[in-house]
């Protein structure tokens, strides 16, 4: 079996740096990697849609922001194919199928689904897209069959909602989809970035992140306002490294030879930390340190996305070839979901077939049963005898012929 990877993200502003750490620089690695013979990666404006189905014109422009995020930090389109979820409508219809498999309490149980509601306020205002997201998520994975699904530690009961749903109907029409393995990040810090002001999250409508569109300057402002122990208040007071998003950020930044590059004091961040612990260290110098650490990895990703703005229709061009070729994949995904649940009617020449043997003995039935009746009124046996000789002989006699004797 083809190892083959689908990922994707909404369209509803710039990528930043969770993005980054949680998914973006891993694809990165995978499609470099040589692993995987094929890597699908989604801009899910569909998606996008199902909470802001009155702003359309939000998840029209990101589009072009995130496909520039997505080159800008070396996704690779002669590797990777990068489409537009809306191109592909056999998505939809997937999904429609789907939507019989799933009740409405699994639904209701995903704690994704949960939190996200809770996040935007839905409560029992629910749009429907939005409630069953979950499921076209399933049809968006099932329909490149995707092998492993790499996503953040908030995402895996989507994946678990999937894996449910390919084996209900492989269950009910028989060996059709493939089971994804989802492939959550290496690094502990990075399975969920903080935003800078301590949040769990970092959100694009919290105003905490940090964009990779960033300038420097933007950046290191966002870095030296960011929050750190409230306890810490002098520079000899011992300081909490739990909680503290400075120290997030360097486990999930920091390099083997970052402080060799910009701190040659300290031998590793194990020193730096135990310092910090101690007393004796300064919020502002870490924070310095962050920001040297951040502009190296940053400034690269900076320099792409410049290039890139540079012709436009050449990223629309990648989306539109991209966006083809998923859609060439998803549609014979869904040929074999027609065909496993017997509704390709037109394809199906046994079904054809069957039918049309037994539309033709009908036929045949009928004539003769006409036959009989027309020379038992006439009374001549023998005209019916020489009559049914003949029919046999050749079945296609008409009614025509029948009734004009």
């Amino acid at each position: 079996m083809s190892k083959i990877i689908l990922t994707g993200d909404r369209p509803t502003g710039r990528l930043h740096l969770g993005h980054y750490v949680g998914s973006l620089r891993r694809r990165v690695e995978l499609q470099n990697s040589g692993v995987y013979d094929k890597i699908f990666i989604m801009i899910a404006d569909a998606q996008a849609l199902t909470d802001n189905a009155d702003n359309p014109e939000k998840v029209r422009q990101n589009i072009i922001e995130v496909a520039l995020d997505y080159l800008s930090v070396g996704i690779d389109p002669s590797q990777c194919t990068i489409f537009i979820q809306s191109q592909v409508p056999e998505l939809c219809e997937l999904a429609f199928y789907y939507m019989n498999l799933v009740t409405v309490s699994r639904l209701q149980r995903n704690p994704t689904v949960k939190t996200e509601i809770q996040m935007r306020n839905f409560e029992a205002s629910i749009p429907v897209g939005f409630f069953t997201y979950p499921i076209s998520q399933a049809s968006d994975i099932t329909a490149f069959r995707a092998t492993t699904v790499p996503v953040g530690v908030d995402q895996a009961p989507m994946i678990e909602q999937t894996r449910e749903i390919v084996h209900k109907f492989n269950t009910v029409y028989g060996e059709t989809l493939v089971t994804p393995e989802m492939k959550l990040p290496d690094n502990a810090a990075c399975l969920r970035l903080p935003g800078t002001d301590g949040k769990a999250k970092m959100s694009k409508s919290l105003g905490n992140c940090i964009y990779l569109s960033d300038s420097a300057e933007d950046v290191r402002k966002k870095i030296m306002s960011m929050y750190t122990d409230p306890n810490h208040i002098r520079v000899e007071d011992p300081g909490q490294i739990e909680g503290n998003t400075v120290f997030t950020y360097l486990d999930a930044f920091c390099q083997p030879d970052s402080f060799e590059k910009h701190w040659p004091e300290y031998p590793n961040l194990d020193a730096l930390k135990e310092h910090y612990q101690r007393g004796g260290l300064g919020d502002v110098k870490v924070k310095k340190f962050l920001n040297a650490i951040l502009q190296e990895a940053l400034e690269p990703i900076r320099q792409r996305r410049k290039e890139f703005e540079k012709d436009i229709p050449g990223v629309y061009e990648i989306l539109r070839k991209g966006s083809l070729c998923a859609r060439e994949v998803a549609a014979a995904t869904l040929a074999d979901v027609r065909r496993a649940m017997k509704i390709d009617y037109f394809d199906d020449a046994e079904l054809i077939a069957e039918h049309d043997g037994i539309h033709t003995a009908f036929l045949q039935g009928q004539q003769i049963f006409l036959c009989l009746l027309y020379h038992f009124f006439d009374g001549s046996f023998r005209f019916f005898f020489q009559e049914l000789c003949y029919f046999n002989y050749n079945s296609s006699l008409s009614y025509r012929y029948l009734f004009c004797i």
